[in-house]
């Protein structure tokens, strides 16, 4: 059995505070010098990007609807192994999942690690009924370990008093901080959740060090986090989980850019550890500027705010010929949601039309509420570089955009069907043109475990010919 000091920090729904709690926390306990291994549960790139730097550690996404069981054990571990402490940031609300059965929840996630949970509620015009929830929450569901609560968005010492006598008289929950009513917000919020670190770093907002600190000065004034800290360290031991990767890597035998820049940057990890491991040496490139960019064999781009940047794109009309001509020439190419608009031939963003790569005869324009929300799944049905026919794909969507028809009579050719999710158009998604594959489903390695090595193997073939 090995030892490794974990906690989960959950809500009881989407907004009621767990990823400031988590930020402060993760931020609060670098600051001491501990190392802390972050850990974002389900298909997130904007709060696990933040937790990253929080903590100064790359965060790695936990999802129950991707990975099963022990392979969740074991990427945990791989990360862990090392640090001091690590914290998961749920999401949603802690029972919450896909079905009544609360299948891949946070409290799924906690249950396979064996973690204690600690609870943010959001107790906004609540005193007494904040001890209801929280003994409700403790016999809702066997082998959860609910390790304490943080009353979040109190109104003053009176309430914040009456609101740890009602949970101490009543429940055996430990409360383990009361946060205060935010007159702002440390780090702004937008259409898609936190603003992107990316844009902290590109100068739109202040910087990322002073909204961390900010978060973390607020977690050590309201949080026991000393309390919270010896909490994650009861966690019990875990049985050694099998090597994240079964065999060892290949040799570099072609060279893939991926595009990591402000407009796009959702990138899994383990997404582009699999394609090292396939035997791909890796390349970040940028849409961004007009530096040339080295010869490669293939090429990844990833989702993000291509919108917001639109103008740049856009005016970026060298860049934009540069990847239409990869596409042309056959080179392999790999796109997700951001990416793929950045692939069509417009995108409207405020009544705005900006024109973008141009490879397919589509134009996506963006729309006030999402227009693919959640897990997906889709079956192969058109021979493409990367899923093979026939299987059949986990992913997930989050994307304002909508697909809409471009030029008239252009033939378009889909290569996924699905089965869960809205996908680009009547119920499918996965354009393809020669060897590039787009569309609004965000894939992870590890729930298409093909996907890597058919990549690199059409970019080897590209290369030799």
């Amino acid at each position: 059995m090995s030892k490794f000091s974990r906690i989960v920090v959950a809500g009881l729904s989407g907004g009621t505070g767990k990823t400031i709690v988590s930020l402060g926390l993760a931020r609060a306990w670098a600051r001491r010098g501990l190392t802390v291994q972050p850990f974002k549960k389900g298909p997130d790139y904007i709060d696990a990007n933040w937790l990253s730097l929080a903590a100064g550690r790359s965060c790695t996404n936990l999802d129950p609807f991707f990975l099963d069981a022990d392979r969740i054990r074991s990427l945990f571990q791989h990360r862990a192994g090392d640090a001091r402490i690590s914290l998961v940031e749920g999401n949603r609300g802690l029972f919450d999942g896909m079905d009544e059965a609360g299948t891949c929840s946070t409290s799924e996630l906690a249950r396979q690690l064996g973690a204690p949970v600690v609870l943010a509620v959001d107790c906004t015009k609540m005193t007494r009924t904040i001890a209801a929830i929280v003994q409700g929450c403790v016999s809702f569901e066997p082998g959860l370990h609910l390790a304490g609560v943080i009353c979040n968005r109190t109104a003053g010492e009176r309430h914040r008093s009456i609101l740890r006598r009602s949970i101490e008289a009543h429940t055996d929950v430990p409360v383990l901080g009361m946060l205060p009513k935010l007159l702002a917000n440390p780090i702004p919020e937008r259409h898609m959740g936190l603003v992107s670190d990316q844009e902290y770093e590109a100068g739109q907002y202040d910087g990322q060090a002073h909204a961390l600190d900010a978060v973390a000065d607020m977690a050590e004034e309201w949080l026991d986090v000393e309390k919270i800290f010896a909490v994650a360290g009861q966690a019990p031991g875990m049985q050694a989980a099998a090597p994240v990767w079964a065999e060892p890597a290949q040799d570099k035998t072609v060279r893939i850019g991926y595009v990591h820049d402000q407009a796009l940057w959702f990138y899994y990890r383990e997404n582009l550890e699999a394609l090292e491991q396939a035997g791909a040496e890796l390349v970040r490139l940028s849409l961004m500027d007009d530096k040339p960019w080295p010869e490669i064999d293939g090429l990844y781009l990833g989702g993000g705010f291509p919108e917001t940047l639109a103008p740049q794109l856009a005016a970026n009309a060298g860049r934009r010929e540069h990847v239409a001509a990869l596409c042309r020439s056959g080179m392999p190419v790999y796109a997700e949601c951001g990416g793929f608009m950045y692939l069509c031939r417009e995108l409207e963003f405020e009544g705005d039309m900006y024109p973008m790569a141009g490879v397919f005869p589509v134009v996506t324009t963006f729309c006030r509420r999402p227009q693919g929300l959640g897990y997906t799944i889709a079956t192969a049905d058109l021979p493409n570089p990367f899923h093979p026919l026939g299987k059949t794909l986990r992913g997930h969507e989050f994307h304002y955009s909508r697909c809409v028809a471009g030029d008239e009579g252009a033939s378009l050719e889909f290569a996924m069907r699905m089965e869960r999710g809205k996908g680009m158009h009547e119920g499918r998604d996965g354009l393809v043109f020669r060897n590039t594959f787009a569309g609004y489903n965000h894939i992870h390695a590890f729930a298409a475990p093909w996907w890597a090595p058919a990549f690199v193997r059409t970019a080897q073939e590209y290369k030799a010919r």
